[in-house]
């Protein structure tokens, strides 16, 4: 029978969980820290923790989320500022504030990686509240 499943093959996959397992406590620590340590490299590795872990740890749920939150905005702000850093005569002020950007986000975010490694929640002095 052409475009049918066997009946062995759909066997094979009815005991399985569509679900995956909880984090344990220190999983759920370690992905937290990583969302906040891995904030020096923009927010999509925060935005990649969360959707992967949000389901499967709440300390990895409200700290991926704070760390998105806190890296958004300055992540598009450094892009404009690489972007703009390429116009002649003017750009040497954009490469400036594009370095100050990632310098603070990194500050920032080891920071928080810290704190979030210690098993404490963190949250930023400045932040948008892009997810609740």
């Amino acid at each position: 029978m052409p475009n049918s499943v066997s009946q062995d093959r759909v066997e094979a996959f009815e005991g399985a969980s569509p679900s995956a397992l909880p984090l344990t406590p220190s999983e759920d620590r370690q992905w937290a820290t990583l969302a906040h340590f891995l904030g020096i490299l923009g927010f999509v590795p925060s935005l990649v923790i969360f959707l992967i872990f949000r389901d499967r740890g709440p300390f990895t749920e409200q700290e991926s989320r704070e760390a998105f939150n806190f890296t958004f905005p300055p992540s598009i702000a450094a892009g404009l500022a690489l972007l703009l850093s390429l116009i002649p005569g003017i750009g040497g002020i954009f490469a400036v504030i594009n370095a100050l950007i990632w310098v603070t986000l990194a500050a920032f975010s080891v920071a928080a990686g810290i704190q979030v490694n210690r098993g404490r929640p963190y949250r930023y002095p400045f932040n948008l509240r892009i997810f609740h």
